[in-house]
């Protein structure tokens, strides 16, 4: 194959990447690229630790905005990420 022909994706198998596989030989397998899902629990681990931060020896209760207000932003963001990928395209 020359070098200004591109290679068409595997479709037969059913493996699409975005990847070329000389530079990352487990893309062929689908092993390329981030989890979502991965994604989506370290996210609510994060926001769940930062809700659990509340309890504490501070006296202040700014601390406590501040860490309900990332909390919620997180949960926000991961919310609206999951209703936008359940809109068809």
């Amino acid at each position: 194959m020359a070098a200004t022909e591109l290679e068409h994706a595997d479709t037969e198998r059913g493996i699409v990447t975005h990847v070329d596989t000389a530079e990352v030989p487990s893309a062929a397998w689908g092993w390329s690229g981030e989890s979502r899902r991965t994604f989506r629990i370290a996210g609510w681990i994060v926001a769940l630790i930062l809700l659990a931060m509340l309890v504490g020896n501070h006296k202040g209760r700014i601390e406590d905005v501040f860490l309900v207000g990332f909390a919620v932003l997180i949960a926000g963001i991961l919310i609206r990420d999951s209703l936008l990928r359940r809109k068809p395209r």
